[in-house]
């Protein structure tokens, strides 16, 4: 007996070992939002992860604040660049400028702490171009109430439209009259503004362009900004200690020169990310690439072989659940109308609110929310098409087939199947080319492919990278259809035959 037991013991305890060793291989996920700033912390966050053996991985380029809220809360991810105003006024929706431990009391019943500050305070604020503010007299946020101000346009940021530390509670504090138009990417509001498309626009205090573009900072006369001091946002479970090395070590000109370094002179985020680690020299910026050499990068068959798996990952599943679905409204046509309703509605469903949702029901981000939104968005096509094959094909052939002794279902899946294939191949095709083009969202929550490039340069406001995503991603459209165009014909052909 004390045998056996000294065997037991010895062989919970390798077990447990085992055990510990499978979790603590687990890899540290880092998300992060999209704009240069966010990616570089990232970035660096992973490095300081790895440079200590500790497995880390980076989920870039994740949207917004609420569908990082959502990974968090899921566990998808464990920790994140954010700044203490977005946290209190976005994620807690309270007010004022707390202090760490404070947050961290708000935040605990989340499961949720701020920790590591980084050094810096990013805040919001506007800009308006040097010229343009000097020949209007306007110094201050308050300045946009006077007569000359009326006429002025705003290119504002998706985000800072909606939030509740963003225009509408800035607009009710300063009581402007100026209204917003449309949202413009962050990256891109650069450009506007300096093209005279619009006047004023929402910028963050570390932004790279700032002085490059000649940009004259608003004062923020009524201090209606919070602090936005730089944490690292994480689950509680996650362990500060490898990460208390960067408290303390971003200055806000630090911070600014690695963005100028990313978005001026070209480097990528995870050369600024190590050279900052590493505590090396500055990097140089890299010689120019042509488009060519950007389409072709060390990364395009990892990004091909993730786009072609959401594609006809999602495109088999919508197979298998469409044309029963086709099938079933054509056979019972009471169900039709409701059938092909709930199915066109589904598309309708805007694709990152969409992701959003599913982050939050599945607990995950990544391929698996991904491949569900894309197999929702390719239902309608194919179980429109099953649908109005099926009833083209005339109904003398189904009663001559069960004269010959042929059950209903046989003579659906001898009969008239093949001759709706046709028709039903074509909103296959439509499905597939449809999901070559909206698999690009799935860079927003981790699911890679030909989008992760595109939403990398629009966070840099990088033409040569959005192309390098765009291209692609068109020519497999093209291919993809090319090669359902043959199918189809030799479809027809057969059926002609």
């Amino acid at each position: 007996m004390p045998v056996i037991r000294a065997r037991g013991s010895l062989l919970a305890l390798c077990l447990g070992v085992l055990c510990s060793g499978a979790v603590a291989a687990a890899p540290v996920v880092v998300g992060s939002k999209r704009f240069t700033e966010s990616y570089i912390l990232g970035e660096i966050v992973r490095e300081t992860l790895q440079a200590q053996g500790i497995a880390a991985e980076h989920r870039q380029g994740l949207g917004n604040t609420g569908i990082l809220e959502q990974a968090l809360a899921s566990g998808a991810v464990d920790v994140y660049p954010e700044y203490t105003g977005t946290i209190v006024r976005e994620l807690l929706k309270r007010q004022g400028n707390p202090s760490l431990a404070e947050l961290n009391e708000w935040l605990a019943p989340r499961g949720l702490k701020a920790a590591v500050p980084l050094g810096f305070n990013d805040t919001y604020a506007l800009a308006m171009t040097e010229a343009r503010a000097s020949a209007l007299g306007i110094t201050r946020i308050s300045d946009l109430l006077g007569p000359k101000a009326q006429g002025l346009r705003l290119g504002l940021s998706h985000e800072f439209l909606e939030r509740g530390d963003g225009w509408p509670a800035l607009k009710a504090a300063y009581k402007l009259p100026q209204t917003p138009g449309n949202g413009l990417d962050h990256g891109l509001a650069y450009d506007a503004i300096r093209q005279g498309t619009v006047d004023v626009i929402d910028i963050y205090s570390t932004d790279a362009k700032v002085g490059r573009y000649a940009l004259r900072v608003l004062q923020d006369d009524l201090g209606f900004f919070p602090k936005y001091d730089a944490v690292l946002l994480m689950r509680s479970a996650v362990d500060v200690r490898p990460l208390a090395r960067l408290a303390g070590r971003i200055d806000a000109a630090t911070m600014i020169a690695m963005n100028a370094q990313v978005e001026l002179d070209g480097q990528s985020f995870a050369a600024v990310a190590k050279q900052f680690v590493e505590g090396g020299a500055a990097v140089k910026g890299r010689a120019p690439q042509s488009l060519v050499q950007r389409l072709f990068a060390p990364d395009f068959a990892r990004l091909a072989g993730q786009h072609l798996l959401l594609v006809f990952g999602s495109l088999a599943i919508a197979i298998a659940v469409g044309v029963p679905l086709g099938v079933a409204a054509w056979r019972w046509r009471r169900s039709a109308g409701w059938v092909l309703g709930v199915v066109a509605v589904l598309q309708t469903v805007p694709s990152l609110a969409l992701l959003a949702f599913l982050i939050a029901l599945l607990g995950s981000i990544g391929l698996v929310p991904a491949l569900i939104a894309l197999f929702l968005y390719a239902l309608l096509p194919i179980v429109r098409n099953t649908h109005a094959g099926l009833q083209g094909v005339p109904p003398g052939l189904a009663q001559a087939a069960l004269s010959l002794g042929l059950t209903r279902a046989q003579s659906l899946r001898e009969v008239q199947l093949p001759l709706a294939l046709p028709t039903l191949m074509a909103g296959v095709k439509t499905a597939a080319v449809i999901n070559v083009g909206t698999a690009t969202m799935a860079a927003f929550i981790g699911a890679g492919g030909f989008g992760e490039r595109i939403v990398a340069g629009l966070a840099v406001n990088d033409t040569g990278a959005m192309l390098a995503g765009a291209l692609p991603a068109a020519v497999l459209a093209l291919l993809v259809q090319g090669a359902f165009d043959l199918v189809e014909r030799r479809l027809v052909r057969g059926a002609g035959g």
